[in-house]
Formats: structure tokens, sequence, C-alpha cells
């Protein structure tokens, strides 16, 4: 992936620390370690739900410190938080220039948001969902629209899940989450809270419209531009694509329950297998509309 050094980056609406107490008491318990980070990403994986309890807010990239250090595509090649900030520009201006989107906020006559604030942290911080830590992965609360990613989980990803290391297969986990936030200005993210669970669940077609809406933006992130009109990125390779086409497939239920020790089990399925995750990215990559993403119009989202 070729990133644009001279682009400008925006770094206004990227997280202070997220607010609100304590939020919901633990849905898993789980111990520290390997084992309890994959049991814990079994459920919370890339938007799940989250656990409560006191912490301390511990976020690496709120105000003046990301607008310190993040002011050009260079300073994206350098450092995780700024390639962060750049993911966000590129997905903000793909999103907001959305065709389909655009008449459906029209029509319901709304403008486009954004995520109120994308949190880039290590260790853990609150959010209004509850407490968010590297035991649980990158997430998006929709209480507050905010996204939380904890960048140690790009290792964790790569260390751990078996994911390569590489800049798409990172953006492509911000890419994953902003798509959860499009689909709750769609009005459609509530629909793995009615049916969490199994291989034909809400929850599970819930997960692989966002990977579609993920793909989307990889399709068009050359078109994305700064506020200047500079191109955010120039170039995206076909090892690029290999590269996030890794990353869904790390994450899919059935290796995470292979990587446990367990057998795969689809009934307990909240994300969808590696195949599905991977084929509904490869199927954004080549939408031309956001219904081709509509993962309610398919009998069988693991198998298209």
């Amino acid at each position: 992936m070729s990133i644009n050094d001279n682009a400008s980056l925006d770094t206004s609406r990227m997280g202070g620390g997220g607010g609100g107490g304590r939020g919901r008491g633990p849905v898993l318990a789980g111990g520290g370690g390997v084992v309890g980070i994959i049991i814990a990403l079994v459920v919370y994986l890339l938007g799940g739900d989250i656990t409560g309890g006191d912490s301390t807010s511990q976020d690496t990239g709120s105000g003046d410190s990301l607008s310190a250090k993040c002011k050009s595509g260079a300073d994206a090649k350098k450092d995780r938080d700024c390639l962060m900030v750049l993911g966000e520009n590129s997905l903000y201006d793909f999103w907001s220039g959305q065709p389909d989107l655009a008449k459906a906020l029209q029509d319901a006559n709304q403008d486009f948001r954004g995520p109120n604030k994308v949190v880039v942290y290590t260790g853990q911080t609150q959010s209004q969902c509850g407490t968010a830590s590297n035991q649980v992965g990158p997430f998006y609360c929709p209480v507050d629209e905010q996204i939380f990613i904890d960048t140690d989980f790009f290792d964790i990803m790569e260390q751990q899940l078996g994911a390569e290391d590489g800049v798409m297969a990172e953006l492509y986990v911000l890419a994953h989450e902003y798509g959860h936030h499009i689909q709750n200005v769609y009005g459609v993210l509530g629909e793995a809270q009615k049916d969490p669970q199994g291989a034909d669940s809400g929850a599970v077609r819930v997960e692989l419209m966002a990977d579609c809406f993920a793909g989307m933006w990889i399709q068009h992130a050359t078109e994305t531009k700064d506020a200047q009109g500079e191109a955010l990125l120039t170039d995206v390779s076909d090892s690029d694509v290999t590269n996030a086409m890794g990353a869904a497939k790390s994450v899919g239920d059935d290796e995470i329950q292979k990587k446990s020790g367990g057998g795969v089990q689809p009934e307990s399925w909240t994300h969808g297998s590696a195949k599905a995750r991977q084929a509904w990215l490869l199927r954004g990559m080549k939408a031309d509309s956001v219904n081709q993403c509509d993962t309610f119009e398919v009998s069988d989202p693991n198998n298209i």
C-alpha cells in the first residue's frame, strides 16, 4: 500500500478517552494470557459485547498527543496511531460521499454523520458500553457512537491468530468497525442483538455485512482525499488485498475455535466462518452498491 507522504492528517475526530462509568457487568469471565484472550475474542472480536468494571483510562492517542505527532502521511508510515488517523480520514471521506448512503439519508431528512470519535488506546479505557481492554479487541459502541481501537490487538492478531503483519490488515480492522457505524446509521445494527448466536444468526449477518463494507472502502481507498484535495492513498496492490484477506481469515469463528483447542461449533458463532469473512470482504471489493452487501437477502451467509 502506498501512503501519500504529503497528505495532511485531520485528528479532530480522533478520541479522548471514552466516558461513562462502569457500564454493564461482565458478560464472560476469562483469565489473562493467550487462552483468556482467545476465549474472549470468540465472543467479543470486532464488535461484540464487552466487559464492565472499573479501570483507569490509558488512551495513547487522544487530544494534543495525536495532533502533535500525526500531521502527514509520512507520519502514518512510522506510527500506528497516525495510521489509524489516516484510516479514519479515508473512511470518513469515502462514506460521507457514498451515493447510496447519501440518498438514504436524504430520504430520511438526515445528514451524514461519522462516528463521534475513533479512540486509539493501549491497555484499557472506558466507553459507554463498558470497559475496553486488549482482551476485548477493537469494537464499536453504538451508545456513544465511538470506535475503540487498542493498537496492541494488531500484535495479538498477527502473533496469536495467524494474520500476516501489514498495513492493510490493520486498516481492515478499522474499516470493519467503521462499517458497524454505517450499519447504525442505516438502522440495521440492532439485528445482532435480536439474534445473537449461530451460523445463520443476525449477529453473523451483521458482522459479515461490516466485512463487505470494509471491502467497499478498500475498493475506493485510492479515491479518498484530505481536506486540501490531496490523495491519502495512492495504491492498493494485490499483496494488500491478500493481507486484508488473511486478516479476515484469522478472525473467523472457526479459526479462533480451532486455536482455542476446541472443536468447531457453528451453533456458537457470532461473526461467521473464515471462508465467509473472506468471501464478503471480497464481495465488497467488487460491489457497485451497498445493496450488494445485504447479508439478510441470502439464505446462507456462510456460503455465497
